[in-house]
């Protein structure tokens, strides 16, 4: 078998705009399985949202959870990888960010902070709303950011806005002064990791914690975060709703998230 295992995003990759997983999808992904295959949910969620949809598609594999900052083992808890931010490039860029008006979150491995329910934090909520008590996301709104960062590590900063040229502009000033690393996965936000993290990094470090060499691995994906594995793949892989920079660096356009794209990957190139 040429492909040992295939690190998917998840948000308009392995997810349709419905955040749902379809039933081609899950049956295709479970007879990769069945022959070996590991499947790694690869995503900018944090690690409980992402194990929700490890758990929907059976998968045994580790997850990449916050674009490579945190990587743990499924069914225990095992961590195989982490890496937080320095906490004084913390404090400046959370100031920064309230500077521009914004309402940054920052994430620790399981708990969202902000200093108000908006994106992120909204968006959890009310996915919160439809899990049972033990798959819930924690969500805390507090007065000070920095206050909970001196007291936690913190895995990434997260900014979004309506205002995206504004956006842009902090996210370009954070790029300029700060040695961190900083991703988009929609439009309208941008996150912040350490330095040198990447969905790339994280899915070499699990790929030679299998003993898989690069030819073995695939990665799929769809936005600017999603670029380092893509590159890093034996065959990286774009979905055809993804951005035209990481559609240039794939050696594979199939077809979109709506359309089943992952599902048809693999019943043509797995199974």
């Amino acid at each position: 078998m040429k492909y040992k295992m295939i690190a998917m995003d998840m948000d308009g990759t392995l997810l349709n705009s419905k955040k749902e997983i379809t039933e081609r999808t899950k049956l295709a992904l479970k007879k990769a399985d069945e022959k070996g295959v590991k499947l790694v949910v690869c995503t900018g969620r944090i690690f409980t949202s992402a194990l929700y949809y490890a758990n929907l598609i059976g998968t045994k594999a580790p997850i990449i959870a916050s674009n490579g900052a945190y990587i743990r083992e499924k069914d225990n808890n095992n961590v195989i990888y982490e890496k937080a931010l320095d906490k004084d490039y913390v404090e400046k860029i959370v100031i920064k960010a309230e500077g521009f008006g914004f309402y940054p979150h920052i994430f620790t491995t399981e708990t969202i902070y902000s200093k108000k329910l908006i994106y992120s934090s909204k968006n959890y909520t009310l996915w919160n709303e439809k899990m049972p008590k033990e798959e819930r996301v924690k969500i805390k709104i507090v007065d000070d950011l920095i206050e909970i960062a001196k007291k936690h590590d913190i895995l990434k900063i997260v900014v979004m806005s309506d205002d995206v040229e504004k956006l842009f502009k902090l996210k370009q000033i954070i790029k300029d002064n700060f040695e961190v690393s900083v991703f988009s996965s929609f439009d309208n936000n941008f996150e912040v990791m350490a330095r040198d993290i990447s969905k790339g990094n994280a899915v070499k470090v699990l790929a030679d914690f299998y003993g898989f060499n690069l030819e073995e691995v695939v990665c799929i994906g769809d936005n600017e975060n999603d670029i380092s594995m893509i590159q890093y793949a034996g065959l990286g892989v774009a979905m055809a709703n993804a951005t035209e920079e990481l559609k240039s660096v794939a050696d594979l356009i199939i077809d979109s998230n709506d359309n089943e794209g992952v599902a048809k990957f693999i019943e043509e190139y797995i199974l």
